[in-house]
């Protein structure tokens, strides 16, 4: 099994709030993330199309290893802290994407 992607796609709507979000996210939730969820790997970016789109993939070993993850307490804990630094400023969602394929 090649593994799996949980892709994270987070919008922020507010301009004014891009260089804190990424800040918090460079410095506390993507670190924060890569321990909890015990991934092989983690990275992200913003949009060029749209620069209030922020996405961050974290790579799985297993589907079954993303999924124990994502049903878990341990999201949950990430998804309360997300909730109590943005609320509502922000809106994100989540996709699993089990690897199919890959070269190189």
């Amino acid at each position: 099994m090649a593994g799996a992607w949980l892709v994270v796609r987070a919008t922020v709507a507010d301009a004014a709030d891009r260089e804190r979000f990424d800040h918090w996210y460079r410095t506390e939730h993507l670190p924060d993330a890569v321990k909890a969820f015990g991934v092989r790997s983690a990275w992200r970016g913003w949009s060029q199309q749209d620069p209030s789109v922020h996405c961050a993939h974290y790579r799985f070993d297993t589907l079954a290893a993303l999924e124990t993850v994502t049903g878990g307490p341990i999201i949950r804990e990430l998804v309360a802290e997300f909730d109590r630094v943005w609320g509502t400023k922000v809106v994100r969602t989540r996709e699993v994407l089990p690897i199919s394929d890959e070269v190189g």
